[in-house]
């Protein structure tokens, strides 16, 4: 891998194991920016699964762990005609289109119904067997998750030295 094609890639690194996504300027640049700087200040370190509900989606990216908390930096929608497909990574956000900052989600399975209302921003390429094994939450409850899972470590596969 060159350099170039290491800065569009995420490594993120969650109890099961490593995964690995491919980031996708040409279909997000602001959002990709974004992600990448938040990576680069360890703000995902930590942060927990709040919302992960089986057979659909496993949320992430809120500082405060209950979904309504985010980094303070609103994004303008970059949507697209990418599909939602098992290991898409996109940005979660409130009813305004504007509105997403720092959770996003990674669905488990095809979500149509997504398609052209999130920014789709990656797309799991390794690992996506560590990110079903992450603790699922009570569909009753939306998918709230009781002592979730935490991301180890979110980094731009760049700045890796191995």
């Amino acid at each position: 891998m060159t350099a170039a094609n290491l800065e569009d890639r995420l490594y993120l690194d969650v109890p099961a194991g490593r995964v690995v996504i491919e980031l996708r300027p040409d279909l997000a640049p602001a959002h990709v920016a974004r992600i990448k700087e938040l990576a680069r200040e360890g703000f995902y370190d930590g942060i927990v699964f709040h919302r992960v509900i089986e057979g659909f989606m496993a949320q992430t990216g809120d500082p405060r762990g209950d979904g309504t908390g985010g980094s303070g930096q609103n994004l303008d929608a970059e949507f697209s005609r990418e599909k939602h497909l098992r290991g898409t990574c996109s940005m979660a956000r409130a009813a305004s289109p504007n509105s997403a900052d720092s959770q996003f989600f990674i669905c488990f399975a095809p979500a149509s119904f997504l398609d052209g209302q999130y920014t789709v921003w990656g797309q799991v390429v390794s690992g996506m067997e560590h990110i079903d094994a992450i603790k699922k939450g009570d569909q009753a409850r939306n998918g709230s998750v009781s002592k979730p899972d935490a991301i180890v470590r979110m980094q731009v596969a760049a700045d890796v030295k191995e």
